[in-house]
């Protein structure tokens, strides 16, 4: 995983009925884009550094609207 500035990181819930977490790419920790990530979380506002696992994904920036809904 490769990620930018800006782009948004999406963690799906592992459990039947849990909550979709999504958080913006605040900070790389390293230059080629590798984890891990500062993300500013949308729920609660919050900066953490995530390491991601098989469960997360990436929606590029360039792929965002004005209103952060994928293009299509």
């Amino acid at each position: 995983m490769r990620a930018h500035v800006g782009d948004w990181i999406v963690v799906e819930s592992l459990h039947l009925g849990g909550h979709r977490r999504r958080g913006q790419i605040v900070r790389l920790e390293h230059p080629d884009g590798t984890p891990p990530y500062v993300v500013r979380w949308i729920e609660d506002d919050r900066e953490t550094v995530f390491f991601p696992g098989p469960e997360a994904h990436l929606e590029f920036r360039d792929e965002q609207t004005p209103h952060g809904h994928v293009s299509s």
